[in-house]
């Protein structure tokens, strides 16, 4: 089996896979683990991300790096008025783990030469006998019964099966990042609690979350129309001066919150956040599927996306090890998936009205429905 894709959905199903005996390739781009930067701080769910963990056998790897004291949020107005604050560790099911401690847990649970690192598919090719080439561009990579594609939202392997693509909400993230916050900046550690803090504005907002070892990840949030998008909001190539034209979108924001921008490294990155349909799936094709991001990709308002794509891994690797037909059996994956991802696409749609004109009380009820559902600490 082929799997494009080395993220946490193509290594959990790569993990269920090895510990099955099943053979597979994984095919990822970059160029080793610490190639690049992966990104912030994710929260597991116990019957999801954390399930998946579980069943392959990575439980006890998962808690010796899990931050289960982490799961606080505290929500403000942009005058910096607290509206609700919750500092307890919850009841463990939603623990938190970096994304680069996440891809390193399952990579060493995973023969390395199972791993192509710098592997560049460009395209995959359907062979008479059923199969598929995949294909780089440098020649064949390989050939499969099965090609799983779990590259992500600009998926090559997605138009196999559907033509669909992401389109943008509507939603621009701005991404900053502060380092050793409780020692650098004591005031701004002050404000963010073990876990998020979220700021919601007019049409505008702020979700700031803490990593591991003191380094947080500031998201700011505006509503934008596709020709704001292509001008660009900021001037991201120069830190400076992208630090005063965000402070400049922001008028009327509290000083103690601005200041999450006058802290920041020179990290600051554009994210335009995009998704596939509601509902989004395709006719089964034997040889080809896809997970994660490339079958599904959603807003992160729901925080459902790296969950679903490893509970996909999950129940892909189950049932090509529970039935020899694998044409069968990932029909019925992808039939039971298409399910529970429209119904996590429609949550993350509607968390969209983070970034609204009227977003306080919806934000504010949510909270409040998350901390009942919770329950006693």
């Amino acid at each position: 089996m082929g799997i494009v894709g080395g993220g946490p959905g193509g290594l959990t199903l790569a993990r269920v896979l090895a510990t099955r005996g099943i053979p597979f390739t994984v095919f990822e781009l970059d160029e080793h683990a610490l190639s690049r930067p992966q990104g912030g701080s994710l929260d597991l769910h116990g019957d999801s991300g954390l399930r998946a963990l579980r069943e392959a056998g990575l439980e006890a790897e998962f808690k010796a790096v899990a931050r289960y004291d982490d799961q606080g949020d505290a929500l403000y107005d942009a005058q910096g008025t607290l509206h609700f604050q919750h500092n307890e560790a919850s009841n463990g099911d939603r623990p938190e783990i970096d994304r680069s401690q996440l891809r390193d847990l399952l990579l060493a649970s995973l023969p390395s030469e199972r791993i192509r690192w710098g592997s560049k598919v460009s395209a995959v090719e359907p062979l008479p006998d059923g199969r598929h080439r995949v294909v780089g561009p440098e020649g064949t990579l390989g050939e499969f019964d099965l090609v799983v594609g779990a590259d992500g939202a600009w998926s090559r392997i997605r138009p196999l099966v559907s033509q669909e693509t992401p389109a943008f909400t509507g939603v621009l993230f701005i991404e900053l990042q502060i380092d050793d916050v409780d020692t650098r900046h004591p005031a701004i550690a002050k404000l963010l609690p073990h876990g998020k803090l979220s700021v919601v504005g007019n049409n505008r907002g702020l979700i700031a979350q803490r990593s591991s070892h003191g380094h947080v990840r500031a998201y700011f949030m505006f509503r934008v129309s596709e020709a704001q998008l292509r001008e660009g909001l900021v001037d991201t190539s120069s830190p400076p001066r992208a630090r005063e034209q965000l402070k400049a979108l922001l008028p009327g924001w509290a000083p103690s919150l601005l200041a999450f921008i006058d802290a920041s490294n020179d990290t600051i990155v554009s994210r335009p956040i995009v998704a596939l349909p509601v509902g989004h799936r395709w006719t089964h094709r034997p040889g080809v599927t896809l997970l994660g991001d490339a079958a599904h990709v959603m807003s992160p308002f729901s925080g459902e996306g790296v969950n679903m794509a490893m509970l996909d891994g999950l129940e892909l690797g189950l049932a090509l090890a529970a039935d020899s037909d694998w044409s069968r059996a990932v029909a019925g994956y992808e039939a039971a998936m298409f399910e529970r991802a429209a119904e996590a696409a429609e949550g993350a749609r509607q968390g969209l009205d983070f970034v609204s004109e009227h977003a306080l009380e919806h934000v504010l009820e949510h909270f409040r429905e998350m901390q009942q559902a919770a329950g006693p600490a």
